[in-house]
Order: C-alpha cells, then structure tokens, then sequence
C-alpha cells in the first residue's frame, strides 16, 4: 500500500521531532500533520479533511500532559466527532499496563505498539491499520491472551478503571462521580477486586496490581 498520510499526535516536540525523522524514511509513509494533544488531533483531523487531504492514520500518543489524552481523542475520532470519516487509529506509547491496552481497545483503537519498537515493526503496524488491519506489540498480544488463558478470574475493565483511579488517592465518593456509578457499587467492586487479587485492602491492591502491570505506576 502506498501514499499513507499519517497525523502524529504527541506531546513532546522532541518525540515528534524523532517519530517524523523515522517514518520520513518508509517509502510511501508522509507524515501530513502533527498536534500536541487530543483536541488539537481533532482539529487538524477537520482541517486536513476541509483541505480535501484526509489521514489514512493517526499515530496516537496515551499521556499527553493537561491535555486531551489518546484515549478520549481515540473515542471522539471514532465517534465521528472530527466531522469526518473515523480514520483508524494506531496507538504509539510507552505504557504496557492491562489498564492503558484495555482502555484504548475500548475505545476503538485499530492497534497499539510501544515506542521501543523496532521501527519496521512500526512501519508494519501502520501498513496493517492503513489497511483495516490489527496491530498489536508482542508483548502486548502476550498480556491480552494472558487474559484469556489465565485460570484464575481476571479483573474486568470496569475493575482496572477503578483501581487505576484507586492509585491516584481518589476516595470511593470521587471515584464514584468519575464513573457515573454509587459508592455502593464502588464498595462491590472493591470486594471483587481484593477477592481476585489475594488482598484485604486497597494499599495492598494497588501494590499488587502495579506489580503485576495490571495498572499504570501513578
């Protein structure tokens, strides 16, 4: 496949600076525009597209800073709320924990690789999600089957969610308002949690779980 345009979405100008130096050197691969964070993707999406240039793929970030971050930009490009035709998105990022591959799987991404990749392992996960294709880093493929394999039970989604907020401080009460849900069913979800875990109670749940990779060290 050739003449992929891509929009580079990172907070870091000098990563950006390094991942357009890279993809310059794949034939057929340009790099059509950058933007900093979420909404500024969403801006450029509509932009590029009013200019009759879509992107084939968005190269997305997770972290970026007090912006939008790549999972929410993720949601809102695959909602459409770019004003255009969701292109796929490929998240690029240095975080491996279940919350952040699950998260972005959540939200519609096409694929999802580490920056430490070798760049033609880049190169071939932005052909297959150009493509309609999936992309997933190996050690990220190894966590998501892991998943499945694994005999024990394994924490939901909506379990990680919670405990990766848990790890920020946040009380059952603030928590409960971020996920639209009761502090009852915080409470419930907590038990589940600790059962699953082998814990008692949330200092030793999240020590476990960063340990584990289950969620992101806050």
């Amino acid at each position: 496949m050739s003449g992929i345009r891509i929009l580079l979405v990172d907070d870091h100008p000098v990563v950006r600076a390094g991942l357009r130096a890279m993809l310059s050197d794949f034939e057929g691969i340009t790099v059509a525009a950058e933007a900093a964070d979420g909404a500024a993707a969403l801006a450029q999406l509509a932009r590029l597209r009013t200019l009759g240039e879509p992107v084939d793929v968005v190269l997305m970030d997770l972290q970026m800073g007090a912006g939008m971050d790549g999972v929410t930009a993720t949601q809102k490009i695959k909602a459409g709320e770019a004003g255009i035709p969701a292109p796929p998105v490929l998240i690029l990022t240095t975080y491996d924990s279940d919350a952040d591959i699950l998260a972005a799987v959540e939200a519609g991404a096409s694929g999802y690789m580490l920056k430490d990749a070798p760049p033609e392992h880049i190169r071939q996960a932005v052909l297959s999600a150009a493509a309609g294709g999936t992309a997933l880093a190996p050690e990220v493929a190894a966590r998501l089957m892991g998943r499945i394999r694994n005999p024990e039970p394994a924490l939901s989604a909506r379990e990680i969610q919670l405990l990766q907020l848990l790890a920020t401080g946040l009380p059952n009460r603030a928590i409960a308002r971020q996920l639209f849900i009761s502090e009852a069913t915080v409470k419930t979800h907590l038990v589940h949690i600790y059962g699953k875990l082998g814990v008692d109670n949330r200092t030793a749940a999240i020590s476990v779980a960063t340990q584990r990779r289950i969620i992101r060290p806050v």
